[in-house]
């Protein structure tokens, strides 16, 4: 075993190591997750949410056992993955064992580990990306065709994980044809190669189709109640802060991709960053949206640097560009990851005040980081839920219906019951059993006013009453109540039916 392979595993170990260092076991999974593990129940060809490629991931998990363990492992796994690539990115531009270790350096103290500690699609959405540009880079090496086709098959598989991978196209495509490797497209087999990511997909366009495209329906009501509020001065602000510790690694890939000679065959991914970025912008999406952009560049970045503190004095200054990704990551540890408390968090609330951490999206201050609350009060929801289940007279004929799709998530991850609760918020408007008459209700309500819930619902019921709630005050669903509701008057299927047709026609 070489020098260089030692060292890079090393790397994905250490990779392994802090994304659960970075968990304290005092928080919950967050709301997203437990949709995301959820749609292993109901394995499909596409979602209101996301496409399939994480239900798969999700039936993987379920067969492993559902344990918290590997819901973690794969987003961990998805990011050293990515490391990987870089690695390998590297060693194509012909860098050494100080490109390597800076490159890897880069990628590991960056914002990739926050994000790699949830299981969402978006680390497997950065792993696709760059090993999309990969592929490019290494087509753009050796002009051999076989890596249309491999291209093809990794953005396929980014497609069906995440919608966003288009955007890379969106950008690479201009600037290709600013450049020599315009070429490209005089390529027969970059068409046939076309079509075969085409095949990949078209379940899920179908899918689409079939289901009257809810994907736009979604960026809409995306459009309306968030990315409205997006700044495009706070998108390119978060841009710099995503690879704080390495942003002079990325300058420098934009300059020699510009200038230096051997990068001249890469010149396109100088233009294709401004046109991606300047699609986000446009969009105004989300700044995480375009994290996937930058490993690529760490890797161009790394080579260049290496080459320009080869000789003389300069070449005992490559300690200390390796040290600044993790210097700079050192006060980032201790506000920016779920590892404290929640009971710690609040006695040291003016470190997280200062960063603007603890206010949330309705523009106030509160007592957790809006991220960390979402993870609290879950497990609690779920046994309180299984307390009311367990008492009522006539369990098999009972409806479980949620005000979110978080609630009804968490409730089927963590029920040891015959529960599969509902909401009529994401894809569960999907997931209604309504081949049973139901005689009993149990009814998770967010926050409110509790008598508005029982004046609407109780008529239908012979017995009412407000069973529980949510009492950790930390948690973003704290006060959410329960309500049991037994000896139904009518056949409460009808309502559910006129409610699931209100939603659609909405959409």
């Amino acid at each position: 075993m070489t020098r260089k392979t030692i060292i890079l595993i090393g790397f994905i170990a250490l990779k392994f190591l802090l994304q659960f260092l970075l968990l304290s076991p005092d928080y919950d999974l967050q709301r997203d997750e437990y949709l995301h593990l959820d749609q292993a129940n109901h394995l499909a060809w596409g979602y209101l949410s996301v496409p399939p490629f994480t239900s798969w991931n999700s039936y993987i998990i379920q067969l492993l056992g559902n344990s918290i363990f590997w819901i973690k492992f794969f987003p961990a796994a998805y990011g050293a993955l990515t490391i990987y690539i870089v690695w390998k990115s590297i060693e194509e531009l012909n860098g050494n064992l100080f490109a390597l270790i800076l490159g890897s350096t880069a990628i590991l103290f960056s914002a990739l580990l926050r994000l790699n500690t949830l299981y969402q699609p978006n680390s497997f959405d950065v792993l696709s990306w760059t090993a999309l540009y990969y592929v490019v880079l290494r087509y753009f090496k050796e002009e051999n065709t076989k890596w249309l086709f491999i291209g093809a098959v990794i953005f396929a598989i980014g497609f069906l994980n995440k919608y966003n991978i288009v955007f890379l196209l969106i950008g690479l495509i201009p600037a290709l044809l600013l450049t020599k490797q315009r070429k490209i497209f005089a390529q027969p087999k970059l068409y046939l190669a076309t079509f075969l990511g085409l095949v990949i997909i078209l379940p899920n366009l179908f899918w689409q189709f079939n289901n009257h495209f809810p994907v736009f329906q979604h960026l809409k009501q995306l459009a309306e109640t968030q990315l409205v509020n997006v700044n495009r001065m706070d998108f390119l602000r978060s841009q710099l802060l995503f690879f704080i510790g390495s942003i002079w690694v990325i300058i420098s890939s934009l300059y020699a991709l510009l200038l230096y000679k051997p990068f001249e065959p890469y010149r396109s991914f100088f233009w294709s960053m401004f046109f991606t970025l300047a699609t986000f912008v446009y969009f105004k999406a989300k700044d995480y949206y375009a994290m996937g952009i930058y490993p690529i560049y760490i890797a161009f970045g790394s080579v260049y640097l290496e080459e320009r503190f080869r000789n003389s004095w300069k070449k005992y200054l490559r300690p200390v560009l390796v040290a600044i990704p993790l210097l700079l990551f050192i006060p980032i540890f201790n506000v920016a990851f779920p590892n404290k408390s929640p009971d710690y968090i609040r006695q040291h609330a003016k470190n997280y005040k200062k960063f603007g951490l603890l206010r949330w999206e309705d523009g106030r201050d509160h007592l957790l980081p809006q991220d960390f609350a979402d993870m609290l009060g879950w497990k609690e929801l779920a046994l309180k839920v299984d307390s009311v289940y367990s008492g009522l007279p006539d369990k098999s004929n009972t409806l479980v219906l949620c005000d979110n799709y978080g609630q009804a998530g968490a409730i089927n991850y963590y029920t040891n019951l015959k529960i599969r609760a509902v909401s009529f918020n994401a894809d569960y408007i999907n997931w209604f059993d309504l081949t049973k008459k139901y005689e009993n209700l149990i009814r998770v309500k967010d926050q409110g006013d509790p008598n508005k819930e029982l004046q609407v619902t109780a008529p239908f019921f012979k017995n009412s009453v407000l069973a529980d709630s949510i009492k950790n005050r930390y948690a973003r669903e704290f006060g959410t109540t329960i309500f049991s509701f037994t000896g139904a008057k009518i056949d409460i299927r009808d309502r559910i039916k006129n409610e699931i047709d209100e939603k659609k026609n909405e959409r």
